[in-house]
């Protein structure tokens, strides 16, 4: 392993590397990243009430709508999609039931970088990949199913902005690794 060149933060006052600082953002960008992912999930639950509030605010007729009309358009007919799939079809919701689950249990899965980050950084480089797939996956499937591109490139900004907190903890990993942290 290649030794790595610890930048200005991760090196105390007698010039040695400070590995309780690296370990501390490693724990704090981990903890957040549990957070976003749970959280992201849960909302996938109550989809009923967060469309009518958001239908409410920025669909058909609301002042919003005078600024984007094609982004009002689109969340009048998701929340009118979703209101007659619960009256007509709520067994379809069961569907977002379990992908709220899968987001937590990969959110658990985080524990074991958690614990020990240089034996778990598998677990990053693996959430790292699946940030990258967002692309791709949306891209392909967004299209295919009806999604507008502006709704498409908003789902591609979770893989976005979901590999930058990953990717600093797995640069933080690899010093760890280099430095016998």
């Amino acid at each position: 392993m290649s030794q790595k060149t610890p930048n200005s933060s991760q090196i105390d006052t007698h010039g040695e590397i400070n590995t309780k600082i690296i370990r501390k953002r490693i724990r704090v960008l981990i903890y957040f990243f549990i957070f976003a992912l749970v959280i992201s999930g849960i909302t996938a639950i109550p989809l009923r009430f967060e469309i009518t509030v958001l239908n409410k605010l920025l669909g058909n007729g609301s002042s919003f709508s005078r600024i984007w009309p094609s982004m009002s358009v689109w969340i009048t007919f998701v929340h009118e999609g979703i209101l007659e799939t619960y009256r007509n079809y709520p067994f379809m919701l069961y569907g977002t039931d379990w992908l709220a689950f899968a987001h937590i249990v990969i959110g658990i899965s985080f524990i074991g970088p958690l614990r020990d980050p240089v034996k778990n950084i598998w677990v990053i480089e693996f959430a790292m990949i699946a940030c990258i797939l967002i692309l791709p996956t949306t891209l392909i499937f967004g299209p295919v199913r009806g999604i507008p591109l502006f709704w498409t490139l908003i789902d591609c900004s979770f893989g976005v902005f979901g590999i930058i907190p990953l990717w600093i903890i797995r640069k933080d990993i690899q010093a760890l690794s280099a430095f016998g942290g």
